[in-house]
């Protein structure tokens, strides 16, 4: 799937909003409303948008300390091995395979220090975990949220 300019900048203004109404859009990228929603609808359909969703922030749900754990896996250890041990987990919003020598880095939310720590021991626990190595968020500089809202090359805002 290859996406033109005016489907970029329609992609964009939903990751910013995605409650904008399709008039708004229109008048953001210089289409009619109808117009856009048969382009959300093809780009839907093509799996460019795979959903619609609501950021949090997760101090309004009690969850005031982030960190991020780098896991060092066993040999043998498949990203979906790492995958099932960590979907358990309600505190790791997200995670990845990396470069590098960790295998893994996983974002976490937890209520307080001893929450974190709680869960680190758990994660540590886990049978393909050789190692972790964990640090704590004090500052976020930057946030788009989970989908986010990227600078696609010649993208306007």
């Amino acid at each position: 799937m290859r996406l033109n300019d005016l489907d970029e900048r329609i992609l964009h203004a939903l990751a910013e909003d995605a409650r904008r109404s399709y008039a708004d859009i229109g008048s953001l990228v210089g289409l009619s409303a109808p117009a856009v929603k048969r382009r959300v609808d093809r780009l839907r359909a093509e799996g460019a948008i795979t959903g619609f969703t609501v950021r949090v922030d997760p101090a309004a749900l009690g969850w005031r300390t982030e960190g991020f754990i780098e896991i060092y896996c066993g040999r043998n250890t498949s990203p979906e091995d790492i995958h099932r041990g960590l979907e358990r987990f309600p505190e790791v919003v997200s995670a990845s395979t990396v470069t590098g020598e960790a295998d893994a880095v996983v974002q976490v939310f937890a209520a307080d220090m001893r929450h974190f720590e709680e869960v680190l021991e758990r994660i540590a626990s886990e049978p393909y975990v050789e190692r972790t190595k964990s640090v704590l968020v004090l500052s976020p500089l930057l946030r788009r949220g989970a989908a986010g809202a990227p600078q696609w090359p010649g993208s306007r805002s």
